[in-house]
């Protein structure tokens, strides 16, 4: 028996059977102690001083007199009036002490760069969290040799850029640079390679020491995971990925849902994988996959962090998904199950009342868990449609299933057509097919999954569009427009400016397929 695998299987094993370490009996109290805490920390910044953080923590209801007296912001709002002094050095703006770092996200919608702050309480909560999900796999049955396997981590570089005053990059590389030494032993693609800013360079880096790594774990967006794997297999001569990594055995996912990319992601594999999904956006750890046979994630509800949910619907958004400042908000306790809701979070990084800008399903109120629906803007209500984020990955899939392709990317336009309307859909599958096939399955598919759709296709959405893209063209757009690699995805909803500069990069792409 291994006995580093033997040690730590029982450390963890030991740890996850304590009471407390995922079982939360009362949400709505350990959310109430969390904002506590969060109010005491920031209480003498200045945001602190000017939204009364010490009167409210004396108040007899702390949660409703916070958001009686602290507004809602979106990030223009929130940067524009407090994160920009974070951003020139000043200190206890929103979170005491100076911001060291800034993580750069554009989320999959905007077309220039986020600085999102991540302080050092910011990183303990994220390693705190990570460490949690790791006890979960107590829950899960590996054998004791897994416990010594590598874990192979795709993210951005470690390399951060300095300007003198903060560090700037990816978070999976701000939090990769931070990782702690004991999780050093069992890191790759290690130091050297994590540094690499350039992303083809660090994927080619990744395939020529492959060989050389034993893999139980993988860590990653997959639209990156499937490319990397695809150059391991063809440089290696292999038949699945499988064959150089025999123990590779989780796949550790996030960013982006999974569903339309699973299908082929396991025509890569030799045996199946146990998938576990993660939700670490750049304002925090949010939730995490903790038990197994489920797809939900469970809310971390008592490590830095505050969340609020707001109904999304049409009274508490406008129809280009902005969050109206009178909109309804709730607490935990007073979510419903099956509904859907967009987040605000108060976090130990010094954002406030923050909408982070996904949309989450509660589907269980016992375990405290939700899925991913999709974006706050990537949404299509044209006319009444609502067609989610959630109806377009369902759709795709029962759509590859159903004609046996695979589809790898994809992004839908609502256009307007004649005196009505029609959806455009830009799909990316390296498979020959029909686009009549592909438009008329989607559609079929659509009018299945969501009411709303079938009824406005009888009238106000005259037709269905479909055009077929490799699959490269996807990813040469991304690298075009700097967002290669990482933590970076495609926008599944397409409009405005973005969509005239995606439809005139294809049409300049088309001489090359």
């Amino acid at each position: 028996m291994p006995i580093l695998g033997s040690v730590i299987k029982n450390a963890i094993s030991l740890r996850s059977r304590m009471p407390s370490i995922f079982k939360i009996s009362d949400p709505e109290e350990v959310q109430k102690i969390e904002l506590k805490k969060l109010l005491r920390r920031a209480a003498n910044t200045a945001l602190g001083e000017q939204y009364g953080f010490h009167e409210i923590l004396k108040s007899k209801d702390v949660v409703k007199e916070f958001q009686q007296r602290v507004p809602l912001f979106d990030y223009n709002k929130i940067f524009k009036e407090w994160w920009y002094r974070s951003l020139n050095g000043e200190s206890y703006v929103s979170w005491p002490g100076r911001v060291k770092y800034f993580a750069l996200s554009s989320g999959t919608s905007e077309a220039s760069s986020k600085y999102i702050p991540v302080t050092n309480d910011m990183l303990r909560a994220i390693k705190k969290t990570s460490i949690k999900q790791i006890f979960s796999l107590a829950r899960y049955e590996f054998p004791y040799e897994f416990f010594e396997k590598g874990i192979l981590m795709l993210g951005g570089s470690t390399h951060l850029h300095y300007n003198g005053t903060y560090f700037e990059g990816d978070l999976s590389g701000i939090t990769t640079k931070n990782i702690p030494f004991w999780f050093q032993h069992f890191y790759k693609p290690g130091k050297r390679i994590s540094k690499e800013r350039d992303w083809p360079t660090k994927l080619n880096e990744i395939v020529k020491k492959a060989k050389d790594w034993d893999i139980g774990v993988i860590v990653g967006v997959p639209a990156w995971w499937q490319i990397l794997i695809e150059k391991i297999i063809e440089h290696y001569n292999l038949n699945t990925i499988h064959d150089i990594w025999p123990n590779l055995s989780i796949f550790v996912h996030g960013g982006v849902s999974f569903t339309p990319y699973k299908k082929g992601f396991e025509k890569l594999m030799g045996k199946k994988l146990t998938y576990i999904e993660t939700y670490l956006a750049s304002e925090g750890f949010i939730a995490f996959q903790s038990r197994p046979n489920t797809e939900n994630m469970q809310l971390v509800l008592d490590n830095g962090l505050f969340i609020e949910f707001v109904p999304f619907n049409e009274t508490n958004f406008d129809e280009e998904g902005n969050l109206k400042t009178d909109a309804e908000v709730l607490t935990i306790s007073q979510t419903q199950h099956g509904a859907e809701y967009a987040l605000l979070l108060s976090t130990c990084a010094g954002a406030w009342r923050y909408l982070i800008g996904d949309t989450v399903k509660i589907v269980s109120k016992e375990h405290n868990e939700i899925v991913i629906t999709g974006r706050t803007k990537h949404f299509l209500n044209l006319c009444g449609e609502h067609m989610s984020q959630e109806n377009m990955n369902m759709a795709v899939k029962m759509t590859e299933d159903q004609l046996n392709i695979e589809i790898r990317e994809f992004t839908i336009a609502g256009i307007k057509y004649d005196s009505m309307f029609a959806h455009k859909w830009f799909i990316g599958t390296d498979n020959k097919v029909d686009a009549e096939n592909i438009k008329n399955a989607l559609d079929e598919n659509l009018k299945i999954l969501n009411d709303d759709y079938r009824v406005e296709r009888i009238a106000a959405i005259k037709d269905v569009i479909v055009e077929i893209i490799p699959s490269e063209v996807f990813y040469d757009w991304m690298r075009f427009k700097g967002k290669e690699g990482a933590q970076n995805k495609f926008p599944r909803v397409i409009k405005g400016k973005l969509l005239a500069d995606w439809e005139e990069f294809i049409s300049q792409s088309n001489t090359n397929y």
